[in-house]
């Protein structure tokens, strides 16, 4: 495969797919650092009078209602005050776009094309074929999409060359020695809320790591499962999940580490309590990581998910101490995007980190399998 920078594409029509699934908050978007780290090829490829479409996805699109709160135009208004910019309001429908050199092109949410009949996330060939006859080049600039087999992802590549931005190259050089060579002891440290879609991800990295310090709601289900009251705290439910999570961590048990201190929500106060001392009706809603020596000690540290709810003040103690434990380490730290990423920027903790990934999955599973399915589609089908 080839990366951007290795080769000078000029006076192009380039289609160019980048992660915009940004979160937002009451119409604004909280954290803008994927769009920022997605300029650099934008205006690489208009700086060469290429016309630039872009393709991205955001948000969850399962049914026709679901396009409402998830269109791109939040995107397109933050872009078109950096860069000119016209916003396309139908993913399959590009005729609007025209031949001017320098021009810039969004497209709307990919995954409006789920609707009714998932062209989008089954990688559909005619959807691909469609987009790729509006360009000579496939310009593929979203990491933190790479775990997804997608027609915007993965398909077009069959019909355009391809190469690989300057965020996807920043990215796998960073996380090379993360996920292939991790100096040990090797310490991965996973919260976020559930464990439904995690399982087999922590089944491998358990094994890859020396250990593993649960924290947020994933902790919280391995509580459960060791009987522990957790009171009304969040929780996975499904069966299938709970039965492999409690297979690995009895296997591993060993390298499992937590702590004891949480912050639950009691009716109307919020209180610091040991997982004992756990109501009935609490609702666990931050985890007080400070196992210092494990962490100290370590080389290597993954960091996927938040000790909590740490949007809110009351409830975000535990993710501010750790983040400010893990500028502590001598070792290399590393942090997966999405809601981590969010968190380290909101306290200001990026200079704490060896490398800060804009993925959050594809991160994990990276780490997880050492590959990420859209890379290896496209190194097998565009030669």
């Amino acid at each position: 495969m080839k990366y951007l920078s290795e080769e000078m594409i000029k006076n192009k029509k380039v289609l160019l797919r980048c992660d915009f699934n940004v979160p937002v908050k009451d119409g604004n978007i909280c954290d803008d650092s994927k769009i920022k780290k997605s300029l650099k090829t934008i205006n690489y490829l208009l700086d060469n009078n290429n016309i630039v479409i872009i393709l991205s996805h955001f948000g969850r699109v399962k049914k026709e209602e679901d396009k409402k709160n998830n269109s791109l135009k939040i995107v397109y208004e933050y872009l078109k005050k950096i860069i000119d910019l016209d916003f396309i309001s139908d993913p399959e429908d590009l005729n609007l776009i025209n031949t001017s050199p320098k021009k810039c092109f969004l497209v709307e949410n990919t995954r409006f094309s789920d609707i009714p009949n998932k062209k989008e996330s089954t990688n559909d060939l005619n959807l691909a074929s469609y987009w790729s006859s509006f360009a000579q080049v496939f310009v593929i600039d979203a990491f933190a999409s790479l775990h997804r087999l997608h027609s915007s992802t993965a398909a077009i590549s069959k019909y355009l060359p391809t190469y690989l931005g300057f965020l996807v190259e920043e990215e796998i050089k960073n996380l090379n020695d993360l996920v292939f060579n991790p100096k040990r002891p090797f310490v991965v440290i996973m919260g976020g809320s559930k464990v439904d879609d995690k399982v087999q991800l922590i089944a491998k990295i358990i094994k890859r790591c020396d250990q593993l310090i649960l924290t947020g709601g994933i902790l919280n289900t391995y509580l459960k499962l060791k009987g522990f009251n957790i009171g009304q705290s969040l929780i996975t439910t499904d069966k299938e999940a709970l039965t492999n999570f409690e297979k690995i961590t009895e296997e591993y048990e060993n390298k499992i580490v937590y702590n004891n201190c949480f912050i639950v929500k009691r009716n109307e106060s919020v209180i610091e309590v040991k997982n004992n001392e756990i109501q009935d009706n609490d609702i666990i809603l931050d985890n007080i990581v400070d196992n210092s020596s494990v962490l100290l000690n370590a080389k290597t540290i993954f960091l996927n998910g938040t000790c909590g709810k740490y949007e809110e003040e009351d409830f975000n103690k535990g993710t501010k101490k750790l983040l400010q434990m893990l500028g502590k380490c001598e070792g290399n730290v590393y942090a997966g995007g999405g809601d981590t990423a969010a968190s380290i920027n909101k306290f200001d903790s990026a200079e704490n980190f060896t490398f800060i990934s804009s993925g959050g999955g594809a991160t994990l599973e990276y780490v997880a399998y050492q590959k990420l399915p859209a890379l290896e589609y496209i190194k097998e089908n565009n030669k």
